[in-house]
């Protein structure tokens, strides 16, 4: 019964005819060359996720401690006194921090610790005394304890200082202050920056440099609070540089860091594939599977038949 399935000799030579085996060799490198780009598909479409409309993406901060090591103020000098702005600050700080200076209590600018553990900034000073302070925040907005205190002074030339006293804010000098410090934003939407310019005589010019190669000159008229507005293309640290001129041809300087969190765009949860990659491999995978099975299972049943056709001395090999 069903003689015919199996596999039998020629009565006449008792030798298989030619070309009647399969050739494994060819079918084992076709099905090793698809193993190898089916592979190379399920990584590419691990690492770069296609968007999916219908999910639903959800951001959230885990509570964490704050920083426990302060920045510290290596430069300026303790005492030292300057006759021009704006100077430099720099010193030591906690990788993935950012570092906020500030000058009698007053925000000064900001920056992002670098991976060397330092960090340098430029600002101004008020006239006469100035007492400089660094403060570290980390990812959460969590501010860590204050660095030391340098003290400096800035030395008006006579034509400047007019007998004005170092925090009178409505007299001649020219201060830039803002208090979106560390505010963070997504590519494609606008970062709304408040800007107070205090003192000095209208009508003003600020130039406004974004951090990525654009800049934009903004006209005033008066001493009012202000927004300006600016929309990053990609996610990243941008230092901001903000220099104010007045009637009399003072100037004021401002620096400090935006951020721009990573993209907008709503991604599916599927271990970092969209759902059409999903299926596709959902599919592709088990008929890979399933080849290599039945290919592998012919090869099998006919070693085992020849096997057993020699050993009945029907089987002769050409």
């Amino acid at each position: 019964m069903f003689h015919w399935l199996k596999l039998c000799h020629y009565r006449h030579s008792g030798r298989l005819r030619p070309h009647e085996h399969t050739s494994y060799l060819s079918l084992g490198l076709m099905l090793l060359a698809t193993g190898v780009a089916l592979s190379g598909y399920t990584a590419t479409a691990a690492d770069h996720p296609a968007p999916v409309a219908s999910s639903v993406s959800l951001t959230g901060s885990m509570p964490s401690k704050p920083p426990t090591v302060a920045a510290t103020i290596k430069a300026p000098a303790n005492d030292q006194r300057f006759s021009s702005t704006p100077i430099t600050v720099s010193g030591t700080c906690p990788i993935d921090t950012v570092v906020e200076v500030f000058k009698e209590n007053i925000f000064a600018g900001s920056t992002p610790c670098e991976t060397s553990g330092t960090y340098s900034l430029e600002t101004d000073l008020l006239y006469g005394k100035n007492d400089l302070v660094a403060r570290v925040y980390d990812a959460l907005n969590q501010a860590g304890p204050d660095s030391n205190i340098v003290t400096v002074h800035y030395d008006v030339l006579p034509a400047q200082s007019s007998g004005l006293s170092p925090l009178n804010f409505g007299g001649s000098q020219l201060i830039l202050n803002t208090n979106a410090v560390y505010r963070g934003t997504f590519p494609g939407q606008e970062l709304n920056v408040p800007i107070d310019m205090i003192g000095g005589r209208p009508p003003f010019a600020l130039n406004v440099q974004w951090g990525d190669s654009t800049n934009k000159v903004v006209p005033r008229n008066d001493n009012q609070t202000f927004r300006i507005g600016h929309t990053y293309s990609k996610p990243g640290v941008y230092q901001i540089s903000l220099q104010a001129t007045d009637a009399d041809g003072r100037v004021a300087f401002l620096t400090f860091a935006a951020i721009v969190n990573g993209q907008t765009t709503a991604t599916g949860s599927t271990g970092g594939m969209s759902s059409t990659d999903v299926n596709r491999l959902l599919v592709l995978w088990p008929v890979y599977v399933a080849a290599v099975a039945i290919v592998g299972s012919f090869m099998l049943g006919e070693v085992r038949e020849k096997r057993m056709l020699r050993s009945r001395g029907l089987l002769i090999n050409p």
